[in-house]
């Protein structure tokens, strides 16, 4: 059984009871709700030796995840993809303990099959019927598919020159497309309007609790997956940034459940964007709490061409606390990272995910990260739709 107890609100701290009958999406003050959960009365029901019995899906954590109702969760498997030792591409920089979280083996290609997941779970127990949600790409894939296994609807809105093979996906698990003019920030607004008019349920990224949640599990899956120790850095690239706060909340659970020591140093935390839209890594170098909007926003690399995150603060605030770091990348670095991820370890890589091979050389070079450091890169997704980049 789930063990969420009540929502809180990112930024005022207020207590929302969890109701599950009640569609609660943002805290009255605007800002998102994060789903909180009592893990007193488990005591020693819930172990780690309960989990290699389990089915290989982010819901083998079911109790630290919203209830799923009477269905049950809708799932395609998604979740506890590899954790992949690079030796070959760690000899390549020097790194003896390098590895790839490889998100792209998730069903629709990435990892946003993760929170799609979770919401779209969340958005049938309650009783919804048209989902909507504004995507540069891969979110619009996962929620089409997701939608479609639910047997609900899916509104998706992509930015007008968006990769054509995310309109075709989308379109192949039965969603209704809508291109919109300028960036996902635009294709968001263009959402929320129908949304308000319509009454469609919205999963935009933090606009509701629960896409977090899904993402949360990639850090529960590296612990168990690294034996109960946490790597030195984890090194994830950056649009909206749901990873990065589900994981940073992650770590709190864990140190809660008793299953990893809070006095085990957690991983130092590396943002990475694009050099033509680094909203975030601006705002952290500058010592903002808050990032600005990115003018002009362009990056070949569609998940990180995100000119404004409703959770920039959290991010900020996930890598400050963690004593990390923010790093922005080319896309022509990018793009030589693909090909060397492919070529040395034979994963298959989008652009995000080479942008984190292209920030580790950077800390490597600076000396923020060592070479005896123990360091996770997250492929996001698969080159598979970025052919036209190669």
């Amino acid at each position: 059984m789930s063990r969420l107890s009540h929502l809180e609100c990112a930024k005022c701290c207020g207590h929302a009871p969890f109701d599950p009958t009640v569609v609660q999406h943002l805290c009255p003050c605007g800002s998102p709700l994060l789903a909180r959960y009592d893990f007193s009365s488990l005591e020693s029901r819930w172990s780690v030796d309960s989990l290699p019995g389990r089915l290989p899906t982010l819901w083998r954590y079911h109790e630290a995840l919203p209830p799923t109702g009477s269905q049950g969760p809708v799932t395609l498997g998604e979740g506890f993809t590899p954790l992949l030792h690079a030796r070959q591409l760690g000899k390549l920089v020097g790194m003896d303990r390098l590895y790839i979280k490889d998100e792209s083996l998730n069903p629709t290609n990435s990892f946003k099959a993760r929170g799609l997941s979770v919401a779209v779970t969340v958005a049938r127990r309650l009783g919804a019927a048209i989902l909507s949600v504004p995507s540069a790409g891969n979110a619009a894939d996962a929620l089409a598919a997701y939608a479609r296994r639910a047997g609900l609807q899916a509104k998706v809105f992509m930015p007008q020159d968006v990769k054509p093979a995310f309109i075709k996906e989308a379109k192949l698990y039965g969603a209704d497309v809508t291109l919109v003019d300028g960036f996902i920030t635009d294709a968001g607004q263009a959402a929320s309007q129908l949304n308000l008019k319509n009454g469609w349920y919205d999963v935009s990224t933090l606009k509701e609790p629960y896409r977090v949640e899904g993402k949360k599990t990639m850090a529960y899956e590296i612990a168990e997956q690294l034996g109960w120790k946490w790597p030195d850095w984890m090194i994830y690239p950056t649009g909206g940034g749901t990873g990065i706060v589900g994981m940073w909340k992650a770590f709190a659970e864990l140190e809660d459940l008793g299953w990893m020591s809070p006095k085990l140093a957690r991983p130092r935390m590396v943002t990475v964007q694009a050099q033509g839209c680094a909203p975030i890594v601006k705002a952290f170098h500058e010592g903002r709490e808050v990032a600005q909007p990115w003018e002009n926003a362009q990056t070949s690399a569609d998940g990180l061409r995100v000119p404004r995150a409703i959770g920039d603060f959290l991010v900020l605030r996930a890598l400050r606390d963690s004593h990390g770091t923010a790093v922005a990348v080319t896309d022509e670095d990018m793009v030589s990272s693909m090909r060397e991820i492919g070529n040395t370890e034979g994963i298959s890589a989008a652009p995000e995910g080479g942008s984190t091979l292209a920030a580790l050389k950077q800390l490597l070079a600076q000396g923020t990260i060592s070479s005896s450091d123990s360091v996770v890169l997250f492929n996001t997704g698969g080159a598979l739709k970025y052919l036209d980049l190669l």
